[in-house]
């Protein structure tokens, strides 16, 4: 089975060209080797997909006929993507936050002279 196909089965991608785009990329390793499109994959093969600045580390278990269930998704791969990867998305999350809450609109004139005061060098 081609990698792009694995990878849509496997709801890594949700569609095939986007697997594909993500081989053409370089996101994309099998047995630490940089995939092709139309690489074939086999059970027992190691592939790393890099989606959203986490590393997935994925083992073939299987290879699924057509696109399976999420909840079916553990029976054709092993994920060995470690914890940390995870945990490093969910800080880089917190550090985007402003101090503004979400939907509070456009910043005021105190905002804007604030930041101005802030940012200007001191007389």
């Amino acid at each position: 089975m081609r990698i792009d196909k694995y990878l849509w089965a496997t709801r890594y991608f949700k569609t095939r060209s986007m697997g594909s785009n993500a081989c053409k990329n370089g996101k994309i390793h099998i047995n630490d080797q940089i995939a092709k499109p139309a690489k074939e994959v086999y059970p027992g093969d190691r592939i790393r997909v890099r989606i959203d600045q986490i590393n997935y580390e994925i083992e073939v278990l299987d290879l699924p006929k057509s696109r399976v269930g999420a909840k079916l998704v553990d029976q054709y791969r092993k994920d060995h993507t470690p914890k940390e990867a995870f945990e490093h998305r969910e800080f880089a999350k917190l550090s985007q936050e402003y101090y503004r809450q979400k939907g509070e609109g456009r910043p005021t004139k105190k905002d804007r002279r604030s930041l101005e005061a802030y940012t200007s060098e001191p007389e």
